[in-house]
């Protein structure tokens, strides 16, 4: 990545958060280009200046367009964020990758853990591209992607192992409403990101519910006490867990409507299965998928993990939201900081 503070982006994905943060990089001063899976998305961008499967009466910059091919997309980019479904990612940077500058340093926008290897999406970033850690980027934070189109005040953490690569991108993506700061703790940022889903499903299971603030107060407490515990046993700053990346990620998640995350989990609370509630919507819920992973991760690692166990066989269906409430509860008493 050069020097300079501006340049051509392509962002993979147009979906809700891969559009507004399109409008952040162009807001910022780079010239954008969006790829779109569906080649009417990307006419539709280009003509009406506005998403309007995702982003519904949000204006573009003119600084961003958008194409279905890749060669287009990515001709010239020095850095490549992607807004994939995490689930996805792997199988679309097989085909991405050999036309990607091969200096070019990509930016992970996604919140998962792949099924089945348990990668986060820097490792399979790494493993798809041959791409070193210096060339491998996340920005994780307290991000709705509504409010992020508006233009309402927000800030995140680009994290990347290499602090200059970190500090170019940085100043690549401050716009007079997004504030970044930096970090080095790429692990600690992509497992507060990814667990905060999570723990952002148990929340609107007790929404569905009907239960009130001292329940979410509570299972957001012992959400990020579970988070802090595996990204540490991983070898994640327990910092990170306390900042954007962590406690204020999982706040946004875990408190407002606008979650996909947390609306899922109030449909489970209502007594919606997964597959209806798949059914209803376009939208991707990332806990839905990454609940297993992270569970399996915490098994592997040790770390007693109730929330990813208990989300995951809701999801599953194989016990009821309240199940899991009741599950919780009769659980054996100990010290908080145990």
């Amino acid at each position: 990545m050069s020097e300079a503070t501006h340049g051509k982006v392509v962002v993979f994905g147009a979906g809700a958060w891969g559009t507004a943060f399109s409008i952040v990089l162009a807001d910022a001063g780079n010239d954008v280009t969006i790829w779109a899976r569906r080649e009417e998305v990307a006419a539709s961008i280009n003509e009406r200046r506005e998403n309007v499967d995702y982003q519904p009466g949000i204006e573009l910059p003119p600084a961003i367009t958008a194409t279905h091919d890749v060669e287009k997309a990515v001709a010239g980019a020095d850095v490549v964020v992607l807004a994939t479904p995490s689930q996805t990612l792997r199988a679309n940077l097989a085909s991405w990758a050999p036309h990607i500058a091969p200096d070019a340093v990509y930016v992970s926008l996604m919140k998962g853990v792949e099924l089945g290897t348990l990668n986060r999406m820097s490792e399979v970033i790494a493993q798809e591209t041959g791409a070193g850690p210096e060339r491998i980027a996340v920005v994780s934070g307290p991000n709705l992607s509504p409010e992020i189109a508006r233009r309402e005040p927000a800030a995140s953490v680009v994290a990347c192992a290499d602090e200059d690569v970190a500090h170019r991108l940085q100043k690549r993506v401050h716009s007079p409403a997004f504030r970044p700061y930096r970090s080095t703790d790429v692990l600690g940022c992509e497992l507060g990101g990814a667990y905060k889903n999570v723990v952002g499903l148990a929340v609107g299971m007790a929404v569905g519910l009907g239960f009130g603030d001292n329940t979410t107060a509570s299972v957001i407490t012992r959400g990020l006490a579970e988070t802090a515990r595996l990204a540490t046993r991983l070898g994640a700053n327990p910092l990170t867990l306390m900042g954007l990346a962590g406690l204020g990620d999982l706040v946004a998640t875990c408190s407002s409507p606008l979650s996909r995350n947390r609306t899922f989990g109030e449909k489970l609370g209502r007594g919606m299965t997964t597959d209806e509630i798949y059914a209803s919507t376009r939208q991707v819920a990332e806990g839905a998928k990454s609940c297993s992973s992270l569970r399996a991760l915490a098994e592997q690692s040790g770390v007693d993990a109730p929330v990813a166990h208990y989300v995951d066989d809701v999801v599953g269906g194989r016990i009821t939201a309240q199940d899991m409430m009741d599950a919780i509860l009769a659980r054996s008493t100990k010290a908080e900081m145990d």
